[in-house]
């Protein structure tokens, strides 16, 4: 499989994994308001970072069409979002399913470092 293959590859699983939790996010499902209660989120922030996560779906695919920049800054800001959601799990000592932040990350940052070698 060749690298450009790879980051296509990687870089829609990000996309599909970030859409899916926007809506998610949207629609107040009650995991995500139960995590974001836990972690200390107030609600009225959910619809926000689901629209983050939805904003860096649509810059990555935006970089797949062939905007590269765009793609680039959308991967970078995917990273900066589940730094930040690391840092909230970590701060309120909820461990328990800080696997899935941390895998959205990875997604992100594998994203990210796949578009700049391809770039």
């Amino acid at each position: 499989m060749s690298l450009q293959t790879l980051y296509v590859v990687v870089a829609l699983t990000t996309v599909l994994a970030n859409a899916g939790m926007a809506v998610a996010d949207l629609a107040g499902a009650r995991f995500v308001l139960a995590n974001s209660a836990e972690v200390g989120l107030p609600r009225s922030w959910v619809p926000g970072l689901g629209a983050l996560k939805a904003a860096g779906a649509a810059g990555l695919v935006l970089g797949l069409a062939g905007l590269p920049l765009i793609g680039l800054a959308a991967a970078a800001g995917l990273v900066l979002f589940f730094m930040g959601a690391l840092a909230k799990h970590a701060l309120a000592g909820v461990y328990h399913n800080i696997a899935f932040p941390g895998a959205f990350l990875a997604l992100a940052a594998a994203t990210l470092g796949l578009g700049l070698a391809t770039g």
